[in-house]
């Protein structure tokens, strides 16, 4: 009985870290379609220019940069979001996955899993570096 009742609480972790994950692939993905449409609704009879590279805006160098961006309606601003929403679905992982450690007791992958959380939120929420 006890086999099962585990069986069926893995189960519903499971189901419920794919609705997750799904969840957040469909959401970043519909931003990303309403930033793009945004941009070419605006932007759709300039030429690109492929032989300058131009680097992105400082400003979208930074999630808080970019959260500005997009609440300011600018078109890459809202592109850059989507992107960063894909990038926070794995992210989002982890931090369910801490939680659902937590509730089975298995302390020792609660603290891996912070340990992971703590690297993955550092290499994206650090300032970004200036180059020589």
């Amino acid at each position: 009985m006890a086999q099962a009742d585990h069986d069926s609480t893995d189960q519903r972790l499971d189901q419920a870290l794919g609705h997750l994950l799904r969840a957040g692939v469909i959401l970043a993905a519909a931003v990303v379609l309403a930033g793009g449409a945004a941009y070419l609704a605006h932007h759709w009879r300039e030429r690109a220019d492929y032989h300058t590279f131009r680097e992105e805006a400082e400003s979208l160098r930074h999630p808080v940069g970019i959260v500005r961006e997009a609440l300011a309606r600018q078109e890459a601003g809202v592109i850059q979001l989507g992107l960063l929403m894909l990038i926070a679905t794995p992210i989002a992982r982890v931090i369910f996955t801490v939680f659902a450690f937590g509730k089975k007791r298995d302390w020792t992958y609660v603290i891996i899993t912070l340990i992971v959380l703590g690297f993955l939120l550092f290499s994206l929420l650090r300032p970004p570096s200036s180059a020589p």
